[in-house]
C-alpha cells in the first residue's frame, strides 16, 4: 500500500519538497489556509488547514491516518508538524520543546549563552516596562523582534535608548503568538549574512553548505542567495562544531539544521536557527551547486531515515537565486529581464500576472529565478545589482 505523507504547507517554496516526496513513491497531501497556493497543484490532495494551528494539523494528520508528516519552509509549520508527530508517534521529528528552544528567539539566545554558543547580546521580554528597565545594558543599534517570526516580520531597529517606546513594543507583541519579543544588539558582518544548511546523522554533520544572503528594499528579508560562500572555510568548520554541540545538548534527531549567521573577526555569530527547509528555492539552489538533493533528504528524514546515505559535496560552480520584487506598491505591468542575465538563467518560476496588485512591496514576491555564472566575480557583481537587471514594472 502506498504510504501517505502530510506536508504542512503548500506554497511555491515547497514545490521541490512536494516533487521529491512524489518521486519517492509517496501519496502527498498538502495543507494550508490558501487553496490557491502554487504547491497544491503538485500534490495528490489538498486539505484546508492553517499550518500554524498545532491542534488543527494534529487532527488533520490523525483523520487522514498519514504515515509521515513533514513541515514546509516555515517555523510555525515545523512546530505544528512536531506536535502532531509527538501525539501520533510518527517518526523523524524532534520534540516540540527542543524545537521551541531552537526557534523561539528568547529561548534560543538564553540557551546559546548558557552553553557558550556565540549569539548577539539579547534579552527576552513581555512588556514595555520590563524592557525599559533593561535597556541600559545594550550597545546600540539594536533590533526589536517578535520571538516567533522570521523574514523580518515585526522587526524594528532602534538607534538609541529613547527610541524604545510603548508603540514599538506593541508592534512586536501584536505579531507574536506568544506575546513576547527580544531586544538584541544589531550585528554587522565582515562581509554579509549567511545561511548554513547542515544535515545531522548520529549527532554529526554529514553534509553542509553555506551561502551568501542578499537584500533589496527590506533589510531584514532575504531576496537572494548565492553559492559558494564568501566566508573562509574556517567559518564552516566552526559552524559544524556548533551544530554538533547543539545536537548533543538537545538530542536532535537526524535531519536538517539551518542557522543564519554573521561573521565578525573571522568567527560566526548565530542569529537564527531552525529545523526545516530554508525558504525561496534554496533546496534547488544547493542541488544545482553541489548535486545533493536536500529537498529529498528533508522528506527522507521525516520518514525516519538516519541520513547515513548523504555524501558531502562542495559547490562545483557559481549559482544564485533571486526573488523578483518591486520597489513600490501598485499594479504590476510586467517584468523585464536585461539581456545580460538571460544566458545565466537556468530555472524560473513567475506567478505574478499583469494587473496583480502589490500591496506591500517590502514582502511581496512576484517570482524567482535560479542562475549559473562563470566566476565568483560575475556572480557577486550581478547578484548585488539584480534589482536593476531584473525589474518589476509597476504603476
Amino acid at each position: 500500500m502506498t504510504k501517505k505523507i502530510l506536508i504542512a504547507g503548500g506554497g511555491w517554496a515547497d514545490i521541490p519538497m512536494i516533487k521529491a516526496a512524489k518521486s519517492l513513491g509517496l501519496y502527498v497531501i498538502t495543507s494550508g489556509n490558501r487553496p490557491d497556493e502554487l504547491g497544491h497543484a503538485y500534490s495528490d490532495e489538498y486539505r484546508k488547514m492553517d499550518f500554524s494551528d498545532r491542534e488543527g494539523i494534529y487532527r488533520l494528520a490523525e483523520s487522514l491516518n498519514v504515515d509521515y508528516i513533514c513541515p514546509c519552509c516555515n517555523d510555525f509549520s515545523a512546530l505544528s508538524a512536531a506536535y502532531a508527530a509527538e501525539k501520533l508517534g510518527l517518526p523523524g521529528l524532534d520534540s516540540v520543546d527542543a524545537l521551541e528552544t531552537l526557534m523561539h528567539k528568547d529561548r534560543f539566545r538564553a540557551f546559546a549563552t548558557a552553553h557558550g554558543i556565540p549569539v548577539p547580546n539579547a534579552g527576552g521580554y513581555s512588556s514595555f516596562a520590563e524592557a525599559a528597565g533593561d535597556i541600559g545594558r545594550f550597545r546600540f543599534p539594536v533590533l526589536v523582534k517578535p520571538v516567533d517570526l522570521s523574514g523580518g516580520k515585526g522587526f524594528v531597529r532602534l538607534d538609541r535608548p529613547d527610541d524604545l517606546t510603548e508603540g514599538v513594543v506593541a508592534h512586536a507583541v501584536a505579531r507574536s503568538r506568544t506575546n513576547r519579543f527580544v531586544i538584541e544588539e544589531y550585528i554587522t558582518s565582515d562581509d554579509c549574512q549567511h545561511n548554513f544548511v547542515a544535515f545531522l546523522s548520529g549527532g554529526k554533520v554529514v553534509f553542509y553548505n553555506s551561502d551568501n544572503e542578499h537584500y533589496f528594499r527590506n533589510p531584514y528579508l532575504v531576496w537572494g542567495m548565492s553559492i559558494p560562500t564568501a566566508s573562509p572555510k574556517s567559518i564552516d568548520e566552526e559552524l559544524c562544531r556548533i551544530a554538533e554541540r547543539i545536537a548533543a545538548i538537545l538530542d536532535l534527531k537526524p535531519g536538517i539544521l539551518l542557522m543564519q549567521h554573521a561573521s565578525r573577526d573571522g568567527k560566526p555569530i548565530i542569529i537564527e536557527s531552525t529545523r526545516r527547509m530554508p525558504g525561496n528555492y534554496h533546496g534547488e539552489l544547493i542541488k544545482y551547486a553541489t548535486g545533493c538533493d536536500v529537498s529529498a533528504w528533508a522528506i527522507k528524514t521525516a520518514m525516519g531515515d538516519d541520513c547515513g546515505g548523504i555524501v558531502h559535496s562542495e559547490p562545483t560552480g557559481y549559482f544564485a537565486e533571486h526573488c523578483i520584487m518591486s520597489d513600490r506598491n501598485g499594479e504590476v505591468k510586467g517584468i523585464s529581464f536585461n539581456e545580460s542575465i538571460e544566458d545565466n538563467i537556468i530555472e524560473r518560476l513567475i506567478w505574478s500576472q499583469n494587473g496583480d496588485a502589490i500591496e506591500d512591496f517590502m514582502v511581496d514576491k512576484l517570482g524567482i529565478v535560479i542562475m549559473k555564472f562563470g566566476s565568483f566575480d560575475e556572480m557577486w557583481s550581478k547578484t548585488e545589482r539584480m534589482n536593476n537587471i531584473i525589474h518589476a514594472e509597476v504603476e
